[in-house]
């Protein structure tokens, strides 16, 4: 009874394994990002073709610094007081987001979809 017990548990593990592997590998890339400030999107990178570079994004007198490196992108700098979207670091995750509240300044991985995900009054 136990050896059933082993080889299955085996087998579930290998089933696992085998199925994660084919989610991982035909899973969609997450290489465009998205810029929203204040609830309108100002640019849609590219990050595997995008060039180097670091830009201010500007609201209401505010400053973001972006920057774009080796194929991705973070806030380094930002002249809001807490400064807690400096030290989110690089965007790594569709479901982690780079957000600057007082700014109300977004960077996000793109869906392919080019309208808001919610609507706020």
């Amino acid at each position: 009874m136990k050896i059933k017990t082993f080889i299955i548990i085996i087998a579930a593990i290998f089933l696992i394994g085998i199925i994660g592997s084919a989610v991982v590998l035909t899973a969609p890339k997450k290489s465009t990002a998205r810029i929203v400030s204040d609830g309108k999107v100002i640019e849609t990178i590219d990050l595997d073709t995008a060039e180097d570079r670091v830009f201010d994004v500007d609201y209401q007198g505010h400053v973001n610094t972006v920057e774009i490196k080796d194929h991705r992108i973070r806030i380094l700098d930002a002249d809001c007081p807490d400064k807690t979207c400096v030290g989110m670091g690089w965007l790594k995750s569709a479901s982690a987001p780079i957000v600057c509240l007082p700014h109300r300044l977004v960077i996000e991985f793109a869906d392919g979809t080019d309208y808001p995900d919610a609507v706020t009054r």
